[in-house]
């Protein structure tokens, strides 16, 4: 009886490769921030970044197994700013986990940050 009670419960499966990660992370990303995924991750001529808004370019980094850590590499932010200015968007980030099925977090530069921040105390 016990183990048809834990057939029952349904856990989200785990990616079983690291582009089948990347991409659940990134189709979650675009759902949250109403923006549409790049073809092969940007990987194009044409298009760059995992992400597209009207306004931003969206480079997502995921882990393959639960994590408590996340190394976050400068070249990653430098190189998401260059596309984005490459690609006309007027902001970029990164969205980040700490592995499969878990939240999304987003590093924004200072900047941007204050944008944020003014448009925040203009709506209240």
């Amino acid at each position: 009886m016990a183990s048809l009670f834990k057939q029952s419960i349904k856990k989200e499966a785990k990616p079983k490769t690291t582009r089948e990660a990347s991409s659940k992370q990134e189709h979650s990303v675009a759902k949250a921030v109403g923006g549409r995924t790049t073809a092969n991750s940007g990987a194009s001529a044409f298009s760059k970044g995992d992400i597209l808004t009207e306004q931003w370019l969206i480079e997502a980094k995921t882990k393959m197994t639960d994590s408590q850590s996340i190394s976050i590499k400068k070249e990653w932010i430098e190189k998401n700013k260059q596309e984005a200015v490459f690609m006309n968007k007027d902001y970029h980030c990164i969205a980040f986990n700490f592995g499969p099925n878990q939240p999304n977090y987003f590093i924004i530069d200072e900047l941007t940050f204050q944008e944020l921040l003014s448009h925040q105390k203009e709506n209240q």
